[in-house]
């Protein structure tokens, strides 16, 4: 068992006070929210976050389209809450937008949302075409 000065870094119920979406009782739906919790460490720690269901349409045929998300990022006093980003990433699904235009909305809002040290979100998106088109946008603090 470990105790002193670690025991001080967990998680507190206070920090789950502004989780609205998150053990939420009431039926999912998307929303373009993302929902932060307190870091409490001051070291430099990477998060990795990835999904391979977004989808979003292709804004040129109505057609959809399919990407793994790969999300990186070092935390500054904040840290995203998994379920809001699932159900951030489900907002884009009828939602007409190139790639690249995507792939850095969502950096832009993890910035706005977490204000982090560092991030980079990753977009590989599924062969249309013959071609395929991977996109990485980064934010350095």
């Amino acid at each position: 068992m470990i105790q002193g000065k670690f025991m001080a870094k967990s998680t507190k119920t206070k920090d789950m006070a502004d989780l609205t979406l998150l053990g939420s009782n009431k039926t999912a739906k998307p929303v373009r929210e993302l929902e932060t919790f307190p870091n409490h460490h001051q070291r430099n720690y990477t998060v990795t976050l990835s999904t391979e269901e977004f989808t979003c349409v292709c804004p040129m045929t109505g057609q959809p389209d399919f990407a793994k998300i790969k999300i990186q990022y070092i935390p500054g006093k904040k840290i995203v809450e998994s379920k809001s980003l699932k159900l951030y990433f489900w907002s884009f699904r009828n939602e007409d937008i190139f790639h690249e235009h995507v792939t850095n909305i969502i950096l832009d809002d993890l910035v706005a949302a977490l204000q982090p040290r560092w991030c980079k979100v990753t977009a590989e998106f599924a062969v249309r075409g013959g071609i395929a088109i991977n996109v990485d946008a980064e934010y350095k603090k």
